[in-house]
């Protein structure tokens, strides 16, 4: 089997709190098939695909909660992206939120993504396990940012799946930040991590913070990530003004060596796709990041035995 493809990252731009699934699965099929046209074989969307990021308002009513949440996936809405993907020979990679009722009848509410083969099987799940943000609406904000609210830590850790020609793994968001997130599936031996993210141009509670270096933290964790592992990572973003925020576009494909290969230049529905050689990260696992020559677990402990950070007395 052929270790070499093509991968697409689909960015979209801004989706508005109004917009019908229809509308958005009907955009993100005119991404598939020009992510076709360019011979790719996988393609990766977005964090929240479906809606807009609805944890930037505080929603009181439970009805209106609930409607931005996929209660099955395909649904009769994502059945038609799934049918086009199966059409087209194209794996891909979707966020969404998550809702369901486990045995006791409560409600679970997750950042959830999926990944689809080329056969339109879904192979793959992961919950998000970082969630950034706050649980209590902060009136000083501009905008809320309230994921530890309305969805649970991911309960499915970071697993990888062989699919496709090689070892994938997903994560979403925040989690790009944490090189956790990265080491763990790396253990495993990842080859290709997709992720996709919506994340503000500025922040909320530090305005000092400027664009640019939003951006270069963006895409700084994708490049550590992929190195230090030694995998390919494509990073999709939803982009432009939504609902008064701008968020950041900035999709991406990063190289095992921790470059970037390609690389989107506008903030709204965008394809860029780059040739991915999954054996391109060989010589990294072997050589500087050889796990089983080099790592020394016995020095690790701290990583696993404690959550905040504990200097020394002064």
């Amino acid at each position: 089997m052929s270790r070499r493809f093509i991968a697409a990252a689909c960015q979209l731009g801004s989706i508005s709190r109004s917009e019908s699934r229809a509308s958005v699965v009907a955009r993100m099929i005119a991404l598939l098939r020009q992510a076709k046209e360019r011979g790719a074989s996988l393609a990766v969307f977005p964090e929240m695909a479906l809606t807009t990021f609805f944890p930037r308002w505080l929603i009181a009513d439970e009805e209106e909660l609930d409607s931005f949440y996929e209660k099955e996936m395909p649904s009769n809405e994502t059945a038609p992206l799934f049918e086009e993907a199966r059409r087209l020979g194209l794996g891909f990679y979707l966020g969404y939120a998550e809702l369901f009722r486990d045995a006791a009848g409560r409600k679970r509410r997750f950042n959830t993504s999926v990944l689809v083969d080329r056969a339109g099987r879904i192979v793959g799940k992961y919950r998000k396990v970082h969630l950034p943000g706050h649980a209590e609406y902060e009136p000083e904000r501009p905008w809320q940012h309230l994921e530890k609210r309305y969805f649970e830590v991911g309960d499915l850790g970071f697993p990888v799946w062989r699919t496709m020609g090689g070892v994938m793994g997903m994560c979403l968001c925040n989690d790009r930040r944490w090189p956790e997130t990265w080491r763990v599936m790396g253990m495993k031996g990842v080859e290709l991590v997709m992720l996709g993210y919506n994340t503000p141009t500025a922040n909320s509670v530090a305005a000092h913070e400027g664009a640019h270096v939003r951006m270069l933290h963006n895409h700084l964790s994708m490049q550590a990530g992929a190195y230090q592992n030694a995998t390919w990572a494509i990073g999709t973003a939803k982009g432009g003004l939504e609902e008064g925020v701008d968020m950041m576009a900035g999709s991406c494909i990063v190289a095992p060596t921790g470059e970037i290969v390609a690389l989107a230049t506008t903030v709204g529905d965008e394809v860029i796709a780059a040739d991915v050689d999954l054996e391109r990260g060989r010589y990294i696992k072997e050589t500087v990041f050889n796990f089983a020559k080099h790592r020394r677990i016995e020095h690790y402990g701290i990583i696993t035995g404690q959550t905040a950070a504990t200097p020394p007395p002064d």
